[in-house]
């Protein structure tokens, strides 16, 4: 069964990001934690994509 699916791509995107961030220097990674943290915040607050919301 293949399990590669829209949710599998943005697990690999995350981990991709994270491995990128970690190696870079020590205030340069603290910076882009910041952003991650504004980015994952921002869809978190938008709502489940696809789901129709309730009032």
């Amino acid at each position: 069964m293949d399990r590669t699916g829209p949710q599998d791509a943005e697990q690999a995107d995350l981990l991709s990001t994270l491995e990128v961030i970690e190696a870079q220097p020590l205030a340069t990674r603290a910076e882009a934690y910041e952003g991650l943290h504004e980015s994952l915040a921002r869809r978190l607050e938008s709502g489940p994509a696809g789901l129709p919301t309730h009032p």
